[in-house]
């Protein structure tokens, strides 16, 4: 992906603010993305905590457990939520760039859990 800028905030909040009836405003002092302006699907982390920069986002049953087994490093449990099956994602694991691809999916995959299947329509519609 290009054009996006190299700051991880501006890359993750363009792939949320992309997405269907998406807004953003802080929420526990930090960025976070609703669809409609109700339903939380991801929560940028910096810092605020733990000691990782990332995010927090919603996932499709299963993809927490599987994620942190298969990249301890770059995927976690996050506090709070990972008991609902959230997934943490960090974006500074040192000498691994980030996949951008990749979060683009993680993204995709928590505003999917998360939105009403009108939406979750138009995505699947957009992306064909």
């Amino acid at each position: 992906m290009t054009g996006m800028g190299e700051d991880p905030l501006e890359r993750l909040r363009q792939l949320c603010l992309d997405l269907p009836e998406t807004t953003e405003r802080p929420s526990h002092g930090e960025p976070t993305w609703f669809v409609r302006d109700k339903k939380v699907f991801v929560m940028y982390a910096d810092h605020h905590h733990d000691d990782r920069l990332g995010f927090w986002c919603a996932a499709p049953p299963g993809a927490q457990d599987a994620l942190v087994a298969s990249d301890p490093e770059r995927f976690f449990v996050p506090p709070y939520v990972g008991h609902r099956g959230w997934l943490g994602v960090r974006l500074d694991v040192p000498d691994v760039p980030v996949d951008w691809d990749e979060i683009a999916e993680l993204v995709a995959d928590a505003y999917r859990v998360v939105a009403p299947k009108r939406l979750v329509a138009e995505l699947d519609a957009r992306e064909q």
